[in-house]
């Protein structure tokens, strides 16, 4: 990581937060903080076992409180920090909340090391649906598609 010393300090947070966390039983050895302006505006760990909750990983959680604290459904403008790379999940989420910038400190295969593996998840995303470990079913319903039609002319949607 080249020399930022904002990065390291917000860095040095999120895996604070995975050790507090971690050593408190609250969850797995994750963390994360979104910051804007230079300020922390969300914080998640990781509460999938204390929540039961599959995706409560610490970068969702640090989302979901982070949109809460402004008040908005969109990131623009903030970095997220993470104890680790994000996992296919969080990774989509943090292009759909529109963070400008992801930071993180160990990788996905210090994370497998450890029995946190996502190679399964990276392939299954790219394969064809017919080709996924998931049963999945195409099945299109015309009343599916007028629901999207509708949404389409509403006047007062809020786009995002």
């Amino acid at each position: 990581m080249a020399e930022n010393k904002p990065d390291e300090s917000f860095l040095r947070r999120a895996i604070d937060i995975s050790r507090e966390r971690m050593r408190a039983n609250l969850g797995g050895p994750f963390g994360a903080v979104i910051v804007r302006d230079g300020v922390i505006i969300g914080e998640g760990w990781n509460e999938v076992t204390t929540s039961n909750d599959p995706t409560a990983h610490a970068e969702v959680v640090a989302i979901r409180r982070a949109c809460q604290e402004i008040k908005d459904f969109s990131l623009k403008g903030a970095v997220i920090y993470s104890s680790c790379e994000p996992c296919p999940m969080c990774l989509a989420s943090i292009y759909w909340a529109r963070l400008d910038r992801l930071v993180f400190a160990n990788s996905r295969d210090d994370a497998a090391n450890i029995g946190f593996d996502d190679a399964f998840l990276y392939e299954e995303v790219g394969k064809a649906i017919e080709a996924r470990s998931i049963g999945t079913v195409h099945h299109p319903m015309k009343e599916a598609l007028a629901v999207f039609d509708e949404w389409a002319i509403k006047p007062d949607r809020v786009p995002y």
